[in-house]
């Protein structure tokens, strides 16, 4: 699969699929992996359709194991040395954004 290329859902079946696998690779029924994980069988279900949430998610890798994958699905990010200068050694909290005038109009008295 060509993840550039690939639609949100596509991308979210696939990993589905890979829980799916990884339960089955260690011999565990969904309602096993919910019970681990505290959730409803169904959940689990859902997750291995591609259709969960983030926390679900966690939960479920926490259930199989998987927790230090986490890191290679999305490594920890570093802040860039032009930020780092930019910032002037401040860490960044959120993006700027796009900004318009319309903060700038001035007060009718």
């Amino acid at each position: 699969m060509k993840y550039s290329t690939a639609t949100a859902t596509a991308l979210a079946k696939e990993i589905g699929d890979r829980l799916k696998q990884a339960r089955l690779n260690r011999n565990l029924t969904q309602s096993e992996v919910a019970e681990l994980a505290g959730i409803a069988r169904k959940t689990v279900l859902n997750a291995e359709k591609g259709k969960a949430q983030l926390d679900i998610m966690i939960a479920i890798l926490m259930a199989l194991d998987l927790t230090q994958q986490i890191d290679l699905f999305i490594p920890k990010q570093e802040i860039s040395p032009l930020q780092l200068a930019k910032l002037q050694g401040k860490k960044r909290q959120r993006a700027s954004g796009l900004r318009s005038n319309k903060d700038e109009e001035t007060p009718e008295w």
